[in-house]
């Protein structure tokens, strides 16, 4: 069983894996919150169950409640394995899932809701949560190295933990399969072909950095006409951080051309000619490594995450956090070299080949599931071959 806050995830971020999960011979289940997206789960062969106190915002009473909804499910179903992702529901799911007597408790860290660089406030929340959690699951699977540093200075097992980084679909995400739709997606987006397409994939929220880019687009359609800025995402108006319609039409009007949600992203990217992630927090983004699979030089924030996907001055460039002058000037520094483009998106395509398959993730999970020895009671047992169907 896969525990996530809403079934968004399990489609978008987990469902490659779920369905290589279920080739491997498991029975695989969802659970989280009930959505629209739960019948495309099911179009891919993976049950799913219905959270229904999960929520995305802080509400204590309904955290509380899904604790106590986990507890009763895993009693009622008795999953041989319990795999939690996301903040909230990685840890109470791993709580709810040792309580239940489950036999292997596994979370995936997807990236600490806090950084050494947050407020002390919020510093002592999330690593206070994160070492509680940590003692109720067997194995703590994570994205990002840095997140391992700080986990073991909280005093976090080195032997309970495993870095696997990221993956995505190298064959869907590859600069080779899509190299004949360049002109087609460009003549659809209006485009010409001294024009440079700045491109970004994600939620229209603050924390993404929009404003930061909106700021840079403004300033470099003047300087800079050349450069045209594509956003491709969905609002999320849950958020309280949601970009509001009128900084959307704000930026519209400085020639910022928005998509909307598409589901041919990979095409999409095709397109485009440098890749934009200006987000204030990532774990370890995805939306970057298919950029560099596709060919495209990425300019990132230097933060956590960003880091390990983006190599400075190499498949890429860094720039600080929040800051739309410096964000402005390293697009200008890749919209004026195509020569540089080009040479940053071959080494980026390079190490997209070498360091973000999501086969290698599968087998790692797979690993874990099937090798490593877990808790009932206080007592150590092997794990059993996986359940066929």
């Amino acid at each position: 069983m896969h525990v996530t806050t809403t079934d968004m995830s399990l489609d978008w971020l987990l469902k490659p894996q779920l369905i290589a999960f279920g080739e491997a011979g498991y029975e695989v289940i969802g659970v989280s919150a009930p959505g629209p997206h739960v019948k495309a789960l099911d179009d891919a062969g993976i049950s799913h169950v219905a959270l229904h106190h999960a929520t995305r915002s802080f509400d204590l009473r309904e955290d509380l409640r899904a604790v106590a909804e986990l507890y009763r499910l895993f009693r009622r179903l008795r999953p041989d394995i319990v795999h939690t992702h996301n903040p909230k529901p990685g840890v109470y799911g791993r709580i709810a899932a040792r309580l239940a007597g489950v036999p292997l408790v596994v979370n995936t860290q997807h990236g600490l809701y806090a950084t050494p660089e947050d407020r002390l406030s919020r510093r002592l929340v999330v690593y206070s949560l994160e070492r509680i959690a940590a003692q109720f699951s067997d194995v703590e699977l994570l994205q990002s190295v840095e997140d391992y540093e700080t986990l073991r200075r909280l005093r976090v097992p080195a032997a309970h933990m495993i870095v696997i980084g990221n993956g995505i679909d190298l064959q869907r995400f590859s600069s080779k399969r899509v190299a004949g739709t360049r002109e087609e997606v460009r003549r659809e987006l209006g485009v010409g072909d001294a024009d440079v397409v700045v491109g970004l994939v994600g939620r229209l929220v603050i924390e993404k950095g929009y404003r930061e880019v909106f700021q840079a687009a403004k300033r470099l359609r003047s300087e800079l006409p050349a450069a045209r800025f594509v956003v491709v995402g969905p609002g999320d108006e849950a958020k309280a951080d949601a970009i509001s319609a009128a900084e959307q039409a704000d930026a519209e009007r400085d020639g910022v051309l928005f998509l909307g949600h598409r589901d041919d992203v990979d095409r999409l990217l095709a397109g485009m000619d440098v890749y934009v992630l200006a987000s204030h927090r990532e774990g370890f983004p995805r939306s970057a490594m298919e950029a560099c699979a596709t060919g495209l030089p990425v300019v990132a924030t230097n933060i956590r995450g960003c880091r390990q996907v983006v190599e400075d001055g190499v498949t890429g460039l860094l720039v600080p956090p929040g800051d739309p002058d410096a964000l402005a000037r390293a697009v200008a520094d890749l919209v004026s070299d195509p020569q540089r483009r080009r040479e940053m998106g071959t080494a980026a395509a390079a190490k997209a080949g070498e360091e973000f398959d999501q086969d290698d993730i599968v087998r790692t999970c797979l690993a874990v599931y099937g090798g490593r020895t877990c808790r009932r009671s206080g007592e150590e047992h092997s794990r059993a071959a996986p359940r066929r169907v």
